[in-house]
């Protein structure tokens, strides 16, 4: 299940190697999936990253990862799956008035090695790739990546409830005969949930018990009013 970090300024190529990745470390047996940037932001593309993550699959993110701290969230996200994973700087591109500041890689940060770099045509260095990814024993997880205790027990209890409301609704309007489709409304909550298929109470409940494993991580009093609309995100983004 490694994880290969790609990271970049806008027009760098980042989409293309990531193709080029797929091709070159997918296979039947081996599946590889490449996660982009989510509409949820940062939080959503972690959430992504995590679900993917699996025994055999590869998974590769095809993200600017610009600022440090969002390669360190993918960096302990791989160490508390147990996986290698590996780090490409796709160089150049860049120059927009707008451009988000970019944080150079640091190869002597754990989170950023291994290290590898392209520019412009230079082919990617796939062996070298892929003796980190499949070659390299997996580090175990630390007390720096593994889930902290909540601080703050009024958020526990919301974060259960609003993710219970959700599952309630949801079941509610398949029970009601809603149709993959249509789009299925949560009580306070402004957007909805399109299904593309009907989904059982088993699938809901293991995808509730994931978000709120991944959101109990990261317990934040400004994310309560978010928190119906973090998880039909999430929702929709996991059941395909």
């Amino acid at each position: 299940m490694p994880l290969v970090v790609l990271c970049g300024r806008p027009g760098s190529g980042k989409s293309r190697r990531a193709a080029e990745l797929r091709e070159a470390l997918g296979g039947p047996e081996r599946p590889a999936h490449v996660v982009t940037e989510a509409e949820g932001g940062r939080a959503a593309l972690r959430a992504e990253v995590e679900r993917r993550l699996s025994r055999r699959d590869v998974v590769i993110v095809d993200a600017g990862n610009e600022l440090r701290s969002i390669r360190y969230e993918l960096y302990c996200a791989a160490r508390q799956a147990g996986t290698p994973r590996c780090l490409l700087l796709c160089a150049g591109g860049g120059g927009g008035p707008d451009e988000p500041p970019f944080e150079e890689p640091d190869p002597s940060c754990r989170w950023d090695r291994p290290l590898f770099a392209v520019s412009g045509e230079e082919p990617l260095p796939l062996g070298a790739i892929r003796a980190a990814l499949f070659e390299s024993s997996a580090p175990p997880p630390h007390r720096a990546t593994r889930s902290q205790p909540l601080q703050s027990c009024g958020f526990l209890h919301q974060l259960d409830r609003v993710t219970q409301d959700v599952l309630a609704a949801v079941l509610a309007a398949q029970r009601s005969g809603a149709q993959p489709g249509e789009t299925i409304r949560v009580p306070g909550v402004a957007e909805g949930l399109v299904l593309s298929r009907p989904v059982s109470v088993a699938e809901l409940s293991r995808l509730r018990r994931q978000f709120i494993s991944y959101t109990k991580m990261q317990p934040s009093d400004e994310n309560l009013p978010q928190l119906a609309s973090m998880f039909l995100q999430y929702l929709s983004r996991s059941i395909q």
